[in-house]
């Protein structure tokens, strides 16, 4: 059985292809369309997911600070002025590193330490970690909810309980 936080990644993956789908399925201009709200645009929150998630990838695997700025610089440059495939093709491959990260942790609950320069040294389990990711995506799913709504156009719903569904009805 999987640990509960990897689940909560796996949910987060599935939550953010949905909104990728749905996106697809509505007018392609609304895309890159300026709204006012925290974010300019879709493709800024849905670039701001994408490098988040890769950047506490990077942590997660005890990259010394300076490794992990690089990574935030890489991705910035790889998902610049993406269109909603690129960026969703590049969170695909951000996914994969997960899985692959995922399958070489021993014990999700065991600490790591991870050092920020203004922060200092923090003593925490990946599994907590994980948990940040996904709720720090849960939150800005909200933000593209919103947007959405400013611009027109509705949601789609991502609850955690609509992920179990899936899971156990597939087709639905």
């Amino acid at each position: 059985m999987k640990h509960s936080a990897i689940q909560q990644y796996d949910y987060h993956a599935w939550a953010n292809r949905r909104f990728f789908d749905h996106l697809a399925s509505l007018p392609q201009e609304i895309y890159n369309q300026p709204v006012k709200s925290v974010f300019s645009t879709l493709q800024e929150v849905l670039v701001h997911i994408y490098q988040t998630d890769t950047m506490w990838l990077s942590v997660m695997s005890v990259d010394p600070f300076e490794k992990t700025m690089a990574v935030i610089n890489e991705h910035k440059e790889k998902s610049a002025g993406s269109s909603l495939d690129e960026l969703k093709a590049l969170y695909e491959e951000a996914v994969e590193s997960y899985t692959d990260f995922f399958d070489q942790v021993n014990d999700p609950d065991e600490n790591i330490s991870i050092h920020h320069p203004r922060n200092g040294r923090l003593e925490t389990p990946v599994a907590e970690l994980v948990r940040h990711v996904v709720n720090h995506g849960t939150y800005h799913r909200g933000n593209i909810t919103a947007m959405l709504r400013q611009m027109g156009h509705t949601g789609i719903p991502t609850d955690y309980v609509f992920y179990l569904y899936d899971l156990k009805n597939p087709t639905n």
